[in-house]
């Protein structure tokens, strides 16, 4: 099976001014990323403030501004965390399930996903990119599902012995654009996402993605 690069959790989010060496400037950061999801939480995006993050997290003015330059990458080093975090709850429901097959890799992709929706700060908002485009609209564009997408392609291939070949890339990316969309709805549609359009979400990714997984 050819590897397949990812990510390691520990790498630094390319938003972040300085990677973290001490253990108690590893915490601060986390303390930081912390407050921001949960302001993002209570005032959105928009109303969000580098100085309201440091009073919540009991911080510094400066020591927001020694990890990132402004708000944006301090909610894109969040959304890297969170990506991270994720990836590392699906290898862990991977890993306790005895006999994984396409349909469960599946469930557990979505299901984890619903799940940090429902109960982890911030992830409403910002789950895996910044909201909105960047100011002056430089620089390279977000792919934040094209992210996630080679993460999860990475995982599944991993842990179903498939090889992550150009046909899988691209209907993992296709399930992550798809079920992004319906997962938007499900929580429009209800505060814990409707359960009906979550059901109609996993029908669709069971139908279109579990033949490429079992090949």
């Amino acid at each position: 099976m050819d590897p397949v690069p990812q990510t390691s959790p520990q790498d630094a989010p390319p938003a972040l001014r300085r990677t973290p060496v001490q253990q108690r400037s590893a915490e601060r950061l986390a303390r930081i990323l912390d407050a921001c999801a949960g302001l993002l939480d209570e005032t959105g995006y928009e109303q969000l403030s580098t100085r309201a993050v440091a009073v919540r997290a009991g911080v510094p003015i400066g020591s927001v501004y020694r990890f990132f330059g402004n708000k944006r990458a301090m909610v894109a080093a969040l959304a890297h965390r969170n990506l991270d975090r994720y990836a590392e709850r699906i290898a862990a429901r991977f890993e306790r399930t005895p006999l994984l097959d396409a349909h469960s890799a599946i469930d557990g992709v979505l299901d984890e996903f619903i799940a940090m929706k429902r109960s982890v700060p911030g992830f409403a908002l910002v789950d895996f990119g910044v909201p909105g485009p960047e100011e002056g609209g430089g620089g390279v564009a977000e792919d934040p599902n094209g992210l996630v997408a080679e993460r999860i392609c990475g995982l599944l291939a991993t842990h179903l012995g498939r090889t992550a070949d150009e046909t899988l890339r691209r209907k993992v990316l296709v399930g992550v654009e798809t079920a992004d969309t319906l997962v938007r709805l499900a929580f429009r549609a209800a505060p814990e996402g409707d359960p009906a359009l979550i059901d109609e979400t996993r029908l669709l990714l069971h139908a279109y993605l579990a033949p490429s997984l079992a090949a």
